[in-house]
């Protein structure tokens, strides 16, 4: 018997909403989106009006984050990006909100003596972020003064942003420390913020960043069902002197239309490492689907989503799906757990029609739609969540986020479930729009993993960092 696989599908473009209860509020671009209708959460939390800013920079150089503070209220033109850019008009005409500068006593320096400090060891990310600890410390007793903290780290500090012989990461290391003080920060470059030559650009992403880290929700996915909750998992794999090597798992939890960002890491040594692939044993993995049902439940006043999706960065192994179905079997209708592939064999090109009298087709300039699907059999199905998209751009042609090279398809592999890959490459679509702290129309990667990930990069490195406590995402962006 000749067995068919189905066509190629196109999954259009998923909407968001900038409104709780007016559905004509709604855009695919997320920029334009805000400029139209202002952000999701608008009429839903007014105390964030206004938001406002604590700073920490060098001695002396206090004026550099106000002069940066006040380019906020400013209009841009892009410089980059035209084609999707959009003129940044200021921060209150995008969040229908202010932004002022916290009270005077939440405006700290760090040591004057801290550039000779730096410059006379060896380990200066050390002595760099001993200051910073020492520094944010003093404003704990302040914290219901402010909203977010601005850290100004000047370039020629560079040299103690890293240290590789602890596999120390200074930014990791600062947002996990105010993680733990529930303080949302951010942190301001020279090269990325202050000197970058598109202030359209920084605009966006810095205000998004505050907008988001202050507890607003700028938009939310437009159609996604209310009964369906997301689950990330990432796992970090550590090592303590005298001791095997364990792991730390971080479950990212997220409501049905991609919000919620809470998130809480486990570590175990009941795991089987292979190829640096962590895999957790049944018990484990049940332990953690329980606690992650949990975190949904304390949002949603006890109730279960009818669906549940879990994302993973590698294979479900036997173990971990009996250990998923142990903890989500009774509470739930409907599992998915899906690997999410992101290195594999698969590419694609466009074929546009044939024209005149030609009987075939040529290759197309740009690359296949965004959206694009193609079931590889039972089991797989390979989603351009990459691709071009001219619905983002209207009157001004395609849109492809890259600009060039082919872009490599997700593979999308099902351990559990059933039906069509319909809802699958919907789900995953829909939540590469939901990182609220880039100005893209998209990423790669669904925010379940890629928030994750992230998570995982910082518990890895970071040995104070509680685990079994719930995190909010924002003070992690």
């Amino acid at each position: 018997m000749d067995l068919e696989l189905p066509a190629y599908s196109v999954v259009p473009e998923p909407q968001l909403s900038f409104h709780p209860d007016r559905i004509s509020d709604r855009d695919i671009h997320p920029l334009q989106g805000l400029v139209r209708f202002g952000p999701y959460s608008r009429s839903l939390l007014p105390h964030l009006d206004p938001i406002r800013i604590a700073t920490i920079a060098p001695a002396g150089e206090q004026s550099r984050l106000y002069d940066f503070m006040r380019e906020l209220s400013q209009s841009f033109d892009p410089r980059e990006r035209r084609d999707y850019l959009p003129q940044w008009p200021g921060f209150e005409q995008v969040f229908r909100v202010r932004v002022t500068a916290a009270a005077s006593g939440c405006h700290l320096e760090l040591p004057s003596d801290l550039d000779d400090r730096l410059l006379s060891t060896e380990r200066p990310h050390v002595a760099l972020a001993e200051a910073l600890a020492n520094t944010t410390a003093l404003l704990e007793p302040r914290r219901n003064e402010f909203d977010v903290v601005f850290l100004y780290l000047p370039n020629r500090w560079e040299p103690g942003f890293h240290g590789e012989e602890d596999d120390f990461d200074l930014h990791d290391y600062f947002k996990a420390t105010m993680a733990i003080r529930d303080m949302p920060s951010q942190i301001v470059r020279d090269d990325k913020a202050l000197l970058y030559h598109c202030r359209a650009s920084v605009m966006w992403r810095i205000g998004l960043a505050i907008y988001a880290k202050a507890g607003g929700v700028p938009w939310k996915l437009a159609d996604a069902s209310e009964d369906t909750a997301y689950i990330g998992l990432s796992y970090a794999i550590r090592s303590k002197p005298g001791s095997d090597r364990f792991v730390t798992c971080c479950s990212q939890v997220f409501d049905s239309d991609g919000a919620g960002l809470e998130f809480v890491a486990y570590d175990t040594d009941d795991v089987r490492i292979q190829r640096d692939n962590p895999f957790l044993s049944r018990g484990e993995m049940r332990r953690v689907m329980a606690r992650s049902l949990e975190l949904f439940q304390r949002r949603h006043a006890g109730r279960s989503p009818k669906r549940l999706v879990v994302h993973k960065g590698s294979e479900f192994k036997r173990d971990e799906v009996d250990g998923c179905f142990d903890a989500l079997e009774s509470a739930t209708e409907t599992v998915d757990l899906v690997h999410v592939q992101q290195h594999h064999g698969w590419r694609g090109i466009r074929i546009d029609p044939p024209s005149g009298s030609a009987r075939k087709g040529k290759p197309s300039g740009y690359p296949l739609l965004r959206g694009s699907s193609l079931q590889l059999g039972g089991r797989e199905v390979v989603l351009w969540a990459a691709g071009d998209q001219p619905a983002a751009t209207p009157g001004k042609g395609s849109y492809y986020r890259e600009g060039k090279s082919i872009p490599q398809p997700l593979k999308l592999v099902r351990h559990a479930g059933h039906g069509g890959f319909g809802p699958i490459c919907r789900d995953v679509l829909g939540l590469s729009k939901m990182n609220w702290n880039n100005d893209a129309l998209y990423d790669r990667l669904p925010v379940t993993l890629g928030y994750a990930r992230v998570l995982a990069n910082v518990v890895k490195r970071i040995d104070h960092l509680p685990s079994q406590r719930i995190y909010q995402f924002r003070f992690f962006m």
